[in-house]
């Protein structure tokens, strides 16, 4: 298919300001992980809240257990919040509920900031702010995911992470130069921690010039709307032929299912289950959710400033700057990830890739840990630790830290597309809840190399189940996965979706094998 000529609409400025205004949802979630976990090591934030070492000389594991709290209440909100996309979602419409994760998003991160010492408020802004964060998760990438066309589908999602990555990488920045200019005082980690409203609240002002997805008025029985809207989105007539023909896939398929005000939560939940096709994309999402998490991933960049020091890193400036080098690498490899490899390459490539390379990081990171953790006797080896953490973060990139996001976008239907992404979500802020609060006590008791150990054996059976269990989605498009998940789950990575040329009568073909009379062709 000559997709590429296809697409062309993409350069449209309104539509690329869109996708930017709603990727920019990913703000508060990569802060989270970036400026806020570090100005957590922040002298003066260290003395505000009592995380000064020399004070829990008796008792380590509190202290421990305290700076885990702090680190990972935003986490334990943001599920509960992915979990209310629920409902918002399809009650209120992607747009709006968007708008309203930013406000609870921001409340939260106000009175986070003027806590002032105080352990209990702060945890509670934590899980406040969190709850609009996790619901941005949910709502930013299916608004973009139900705004794209298939070719460049990848694209718009994958700016969602482009994004986080920035913030999360200037984060590190931000905090060396506050602990390099300025004094111990409140002042200075406020001031850390505020940064983010600054972007967000542009962002918000900004979204009022965006419109609700053409695939959720459809869905609400608004068509005439939904197509006025598709055609501003791709810069052409209401009447242009290519509009025409991609609102008619939109609306076939919407108008052979009850529109979404006649649906519950529950009896789309029952379908994804009840269906065996739904029912196999459901719990391969939720499988590849929870190796993700599981692989350490969020676990090491909320503490890559720990780890570098593990690896030989000296001085907590030092550290600042190999984290932000992190970031950086993270950012550059999920840009070439989104801007070519997951729409060149695919997903599934992408993925298995990935893990590869997680997991041969974590075995070198075990070994190391394990005989000479911190030593600097042996130079080359504390550099091969260093840049271990580098390989880490390119296997993360381009792999599931961003493929999740966008497979749970694209694989649903749209009927129970918001619920099953929703509950991924969900699955996915508590495991990176629990990862996140466990990390710590995983490098105390398990001596670090027994965390790298761990997280090894994850990276390998997910290798294992996500190279037989998933298949690519690239240039499918989303209204015909039903076709690509027909059959045995175990065949799933036999399935290569193969498009012909519009102008050509042979039939579109997805799957890998005849099933119910449908002709499939595979490579």
């Amino acid at each position: 298919m000559r997709w590429l000529e296809r697409s062309r609409w993409t350069t449209s400025p309104y539509y690329a300001l869109v996708i930017f205004v709603i990727a920019c949802g990913s703000i508060p979630k990569g802060y989270d992980e970036g400026g806020y976990s570090a100005s957590v090591k922040l002298e003066s934030f260290m003395i505000d809240f009592n995380l000064i070492k020399s004070h829990w000389k008796n008792d380590p594991t509190g202290l421990t257990n305290r700076t885990a709290n702090i680190t990972s209440f935003n986490v334990l909100g943001a599920a509960f919040g992915a979990l209310a996309g629920l409902d918002l979602n399809d009650r209120l419409g992607r747009l709006i509920s968007w708008r309203l994760a930013c406000l609870v998003w921001a409340i939260g991160t106000f009175i986070q900031i003027f806590s002032s010492g105080i352990y209990g408020l702060l945890l509670f802004a934590r899980i406040f702010a969190g709850l609009g964060a996790g619901l941005l998760t949910v709502t930013s990438p299916l608004y973009l995911s139900e705004v794209a066309p298939r070719a460049t589908r990848g694209l718009a999602v994958g700016m969602y992470m482009v994004i986080l990555l920035a913030v999360l990488a200037m984060g590190f920045f931000i905090n060396y130069g506050a602990n390099l200019h300025m004094a111990a005082t409140r002042t200075q980690y406020r001031l850390v921690q505020a940064i983010p409203l600054i972007p967000v609240g542009i962002a918000f002002g900004l979204s009022f010039l965006c419109p609700e997805t053409p695939r959720y008025l459809v869905s609400q029985q608004r068509h005439e709307e939904g197509k006025e809207v598709l055609a501003l989105l791709r810069g052409k007539a209401v009447d242009d032929e290519s509009v025409e023909a991609e609102f008619e896939e939109i609306d076939r398929q919407a108008r052979e299912r009850a529109d979404l005000k006649s649906v519950s939560h529950w009896q789309a939940f029952k379908e994804s289950q009840s269906n065996p096709n739904y029912r196999q994309r459901f719990w391969l999402l939720m499988t590849m959710q929870t190796i993700a998490q599981w692989t350490g991933g969020n676990g090491i960049t909320y503490y890559v400033t720990n780890i570098f020091e593990y690896a030989g890193v000296t001085g907590s400036n030092q550290s600042l700057i190999s984290s932000g080098a992190y970031g950086i690498v993270k950012l550059v490899f999920t840009m070439a990830f989104t801007w070519g490899l997951i729409d060149l390459f695919g997903r599934r490539r992408c993925a298995l890739t990935g893990l590869a390379l997680q997991l041969a990081a974590h075995i070198y990171m075990g070994v190391y840990m394990g005989l000479q953790p911190g030593s600097s006797d042996n130079k080359s080896a504390s550099d091969a630790a260093i840049a271990s953490v580098f390989v880490y973060a390119v296997g993360w990139s381009v792999g599931l830290c961003t493929i999740p996001y966008l497979y749970g976008t694209e694989i649903f239907p749209t009927r129970i597309r918001n619920v099953s992404y929703a509950i991924s979500m969900g699955l996915h802020w508590f495991f990176q809840f629990a990862v996140v609060r466990v990390t710590p006590n995983m490098f105390a008791s398990l001596h670090v190399w027994g965390a790298y150990l761990f997280w090894a054996i994850i990276c390998f059976l997910g290798l294992i189940i996500l190279g037989i269990w998933m298949p690519e989605t690239a240039q499918v498009p989303i209204e015909r996965m039903d076709e690509l998940f027909d059959g045995p789950w175990y065949l799933r990575w036999r399935a290569r979706p193969k498009y012909v040329d519009d102008s050509s009568e042979t039939t579109e073909t997805i799957a890998p094998h005849d099933h119910d009379g449908k002709i499939f062709k595979s490579r």
